[in-house]
C-alpha cells in the first residue's frame, strides 16, 4: 500500500520536486500544498502518513502549521525544510515537535533516506495504535463510555505496555481494583501471577513478613523458610490496594523495592533481586499526609510515577444505565436467579443519587434489589433508595398495615430480617465485604457479627 505524503511549500517548483524526487524511490504519493492555509484544508479532507514542511512561508510560517497538526493530528509525522545553514529554526523545528529537518538545497539521496526514516516511525505508530485497540479493555474489567472513563482506558492502554510503576488514585468503591487487573491483563506479564495486597487489613509487623518473606527463627513460631508475596510475583503484578494506610517502617522497606529491585526476608542477611512490576492504589490525600509526616516524600514520588485517577460515579453518572446493567446480570447468574431487569423508575432514581460509596454502593443496591425482586424486575419498593439526595443507606420501612395482620414474632422477625439485611450489608458494601472491618465500624467483635450473618443468611462474598 502507498504512503501518503503532503508537501507544503510556497514555492510550487519546490513541491514538484518533492514528487519528482520521492514517487519514484519511494512507494509512496506526494500531494502538494503551496500555503498553510492550503495545507490544513487538505489535511480535514485526507489522511496522511507524513507531511513535509518548509519553515518560511508567508502568512501562517511552518511553525504555525507544525503546531496546528501537534494539537490536531498528534500522530502524524512532521519533516521540516528549512534554508540551508539555519540550525537554530531546525532545532526550534525539533522542540516544537517535528520529527526531522532537511536543509534547502538537498542532496536526492539524503532526502530519499530521511523520508524512508520518517515513514518508518509513521508505520511503527499506526500498528501500535493498532495493536492497542485490539487490546481494549474488557467489560469483565471497567465499564463505561463517559469522557472521564475514556481518558481511564487511554491512560490504562498507555500504561500497560511498560514496566513503570503506576499509582491508582481516586474515593472507595471506583473500581481502582479493575483497573489494577486491567493494566496486568493488558501488559506483557499477562500470563504471570497477579497478586492483591489488602494492605489496611494487615496488621504491620504481619504485612512486613507476608510481603518479603522470612528466615526460620526470625521470631516465634518462624519453623521454616517461607516466601513472600513479592517472591511469590516474581515476573507478574504486585498490586499493593490502599497503600496510603501502611506505617512509616513499610514505607522504607518497599522504597529499596522500587529503587533497587531487591527485597530482604525478615531474618536473613542476604537481600534477594525480584521482577516485579508494581502497582499501588489510595483513597487517601498523599500530600496531605506528607505534610502531616505521615508519608515520605522520596517514597510518595517513587509510587506517582504514572498516576491515574479514577473518577467518582457522580461524575460520570451517564455510565449508570450500562454499569446497573451489567451488575444486575453478574449477581443475578452469582445468585443463580432468572435474568432481572431494572425499571424505569427505578433507574431514574439512581441517576439522580450523590453515590458517595460509588460503584461498591451502586452494585450493593442492586444486590439487594435482585434479592427482593418479584417477577423478575426490579422496582422501587425492591431497593433501600427513597428520595434522592439523601442519604443512600435507609431501612426499607414496610407497610403498617401489611405488618398489623401478622402474628408479633413473625412480624418482629420480618423487620429484624430487613433491618439486618440493609444494615450490614450497608456496612459489608463500605468495606468491600470485609468482615473484620465492618465489625469495627458496629462496634463488635467479628464472631457476633457472622452470627448475625448466619442467621440471617447474609454471604459477604456478594459485597466483594
Amino acid at each position: 500500500m502507498k504512503a501518503n505524503i503532503l508537501a507544503v511549500d510556497d514555492e510550487k517548483d519546490m513541491t514538484r520536486l518533492l514528487q519528482r524526487t520521492l514517487e519514484p524511490e519511494i512507494n509512496c504519493r506526494v500531494s502538494m500544498a503551496f500555503s498553510a492555509k492550503m495545507a490544513m484544508s487538505i489535511l480535514e479532507q485526507e489522511t496522511f502518513d507524513l507531511v513535509i514542511c518548509d519553515i518560511r512561508m508567508p502568512g501562517m510560517d511552518g511553525f504555525g502549521l507544525l503546531e496546528h497538526i501537534r494539537s490536531n493530528y498528534p500522530d502524524l509525522t512532521v519533516v521540516m525544510l528549512t534554508a540551508f545553514g539555519n540550525i537554530e529554526s531546525a532545532v526550534k523545528a525539533i522542540k516544537k515537535g517535528a520529527y526531522d529537518f532537511i536543509p534547502k538545497p538537498f542532496e536526492q539521496d539524503e532526502i530519499i533516506f530521511k523520508i524512508q526514516k520518517a515513514l518508518e516511525r509513521s508505520l511503527l505508530l499506526k500498528e501500535n495504535k493498532r495493536l492497542l485497540k485490539e487490546k481494549e479493555i474488557r467489560p469483565s474489567h471497567l465499564i463505561g463510555k463517559s469522557e472521564p472513563m475514556q481518558r481511564v482506558f487511554d491512560q490504562i492502554n498507555l500504561v500497560a505496555s511498560s514496566d513503570v510503576t503506576v499509582l491508582l488514585t481516586g474515593e472507595s468503591g471506583t473500581g481502582k481494583d479493575l483497573a489494577a487487573r486491567s493494566i496486568h491483563a493488558l501488559s506483557p506479564r499477562r500470563d504471570k501471577t497477579f497478586i492483591p495486597v489488602n494492605c489496611p487489613t494487615i496488621p504491620e509487623l504481619i504485612l512486613e513478613s507476608e510481603l518479603f518473606g522470612y528466615k526460620k527463627g526470625a521470631f516465634t513460631n518462624a519453623t521454616r523458610d517461607k516466601d513472600g508475596l513479592f517472591q511469590a510475583a516474581d515476573k507478574g503484578t504486585i498490586f499493593l490496594d490502599e497503600i496510603g494506610d501502611i506505617g512509616p517502617s513499610i514505607q522504607t522497606k518497599l522504597l529499596r523495592v522500587l529503587q533497587e529491585k531487591e527485597i530482604k526476608p525478615l531474618g536473613d542477611t542476604k537481600v534477594k533481586k525480584v521482577n516485579v512490576r508494581i502497582i499501588a492504589s489510595t483513597n487517601r490525600n498523599l500530600k496531605q499526609k506528607i505534610a502531616n509526616h505521615e508519608f515520605r516524600e522520596d517514597f510518595f514520588y517513587r509510587l506517582n510515577v504514572l498516576p491515574i485517577e479514577l473518577p467518582p460515579l457522580r461524575d460520570r453518572i451517564t455510565d449508570i444505565p450500562i454499569l446497573a446493567e451489567h451488575l444486575v446480570a453478574k449477581h443475578c447468574e452469582k445468585l443463580k436467579k432468572e435474568p432481572t431487569m431494572i425499571s424505569q423508575d427505578v433507574m431514574d432514581l439512581l441517576m439522580k443519587q450523590p453515590w458517595p460509596g460509588n460503584v461498591r454502593e451502586l452494585e450493593n443496591i442492586l444486590v439487594q434489589g435482585i434479592l427482593y425482586s418479584k417477577e423478575n424486575i426490579i422496582d422501587l419498593s425492591d431497593i433501600p433508595l427513597k428520595d434522592a439526595g439523601k442519604k443512600n443507606y435507609g431501612f426499607k420501612g414496610f407497610d403498617s398495615n401489611s405488618i398489623a395482620v401478622l402474628p408479633y414474632k413473625e412480624a418482629k422477625e420480618k423487620l429484624l430480617h430487613e433491618f439486618n439485611h440493609d444494615y450490614i450489608g450497608a456496612k459489608l458494601s463500605m468495606t468491600n465485604g470485609n468482615i473484620t472491618q465492618a465489625a469495627k465500624q458496629c462496634h463488635m467483635d467479628r464472631q457476633a457479627l457472622q452470627q448475625i450473618m448466619k442467621r440471617f443468611s447474609i454471604d459477604p462474598e456478594l459485597f466483594r
